[in-house]
């Protein structure tokens, strides 16, 4: 049974109107959240301004970017619309159809400490859309996994399509932001999706050892480490439960972040301990991939720990704890999703 969650606590949205997906009548609805704290389906909101509807949120960033008049018309209308609550929602990730989601690994100060070499650059992996989870749903974890840990990050919608785009320019490119649990599994990194190689000395070339410490002038080994599994699995990828809109967020690079396990907290931290920032990180992304409308940038996660987990989020191993896990990030919202063990996982 899906734990009810209250939506005056964990929906609190000030001010700002934002774009969510639920489940109504077995179907994704894209819905928007008025001032008044009451919900309306996009569909309805677009009728009432005059607006062609659109049946979910990827087919409006798709047509709007970050088109500030479309949205501010949105806004003045969306709380003329009868509106309805949203406790006991079934809620879908906001944007539950992405062509691709993009991670930025150790992107934070704290842990670059630990880093035999710094690479420069962002590093960067994929998460399959089937890992999104909405708002509310379990984090499905077989406690055989071992350390599979949450990860709280700041992740981006990206507005427009945008191929070598300057760092200058980058922030242009989001159409909005939403918080993001990257779960990762390190017991299955390690025990599954990694290996390690020996090199021929003949095949063994400069540029593979260059981000790490060598034991001595003949080792020539080679570590392979996949982040699929432990980073994909089915319910990996909590979401939501909100897009705020890019004009709403000043600066990415200088937002709060808190995570709580049952109000516990366990990280408390801050974008501007980013390695590389947002958009930096865009930007370089950019260099390599052509960024869709509605492809989602996870920016990376926090460093600091508090109280009984005092490296983090590394310190909480889901495998071993029960409980809700919540995740802060002000003017974005509250995303709560509980812990569930079963064997073979999801």
């Amino acid at each position: 049974m899906r734990p009810r969650l209250h939506s005056k606590t964990s929906l609190r949205t000030g001010e700002r109107v934002k774009l969510g997906t639920i489940i109504r009548n077995h179907r994704p609805t894209a819905i928007l959240h008025g001032v008044d704290g009451r919900a309306r389906t996009l569909a309805s909101v677009c009728e009432a301004a005059g607006i062609r509807p659109f049946n979910d949120v990827l087919s409006l960033v798709h047509t709007t970017g970050a088109d500030k008049e479309l949205l501010d018309r949105l806004r003045e209308t969306v709380d003329q619309v009868p509106g309805f609550g949203l406790e006991n929602t079934d809620w879908s990730a906001p944007l539950p159809n992405p062509s691709k989601i993009l991670g930025v690994a150790f992107n934070n100060k704290e842990l670059m400490k630990k880093a035999h070499r710094d690479p420069g650059v962002p590093n960067y992996f994929l998460k399959p859309p089937s890992a999104l989870l909405g708002h509310g749903k379990p984090i499905v974890v077989d406690p055989e996994w071992g350390a599979v840990i949450p990860e709280p990050e700041l992740c981006a919608v990206i507005g427009r399509r945008c191929k070598h785009i300057t760092e200058d320019h980058a922030l242009e490119s989001v159409f909005g932001y939403l918080i993001h649990n990257d779960v990762t599994s390190h017991g299955l990194k390690f025990r599954m999706d990694a290996i390690a190689v020996t090199y021929d000395r003949d095949m063994a070339r400069p540029e593979f050892y260059a981000w790490r410490n060598l034991n001595g002038p003949e080792d020539t080994d080679a570590y392979y480490v996949y982040h699929t599994r432990s980073k994909g699995t089915d319910t990996f990828g909590p979401m939501g439960p909100w897009i705020t809109t890019r004009d709403e967020v000043a600066d990415p690079n200088d937002l709060h972040v808190r995570g709580t396990l049952d109000n516990e907290t366990f990280t408390v931290d801050h974008t501007g301990n980013y390695r590389f920032s947002v958009e930096a990180c865009i930007a370089e992304a950019s260099r390599y991939f052509t960024l869709e409308p509605g492809d989602l940038i996870s920016f990376g996660t926090t460093g600091n720990g508090a109280g009984r987990f005092p490296r983090g989020h590394k310190s909480l191993l889901m495998g071993e704890e029960t409980g809700t896990i919540a995740i802060e990030i002000e003017p974005l919202g509250r995303l709560e999703n509980p812990i569930k063990h079963q064997k073979g996982g999801a």
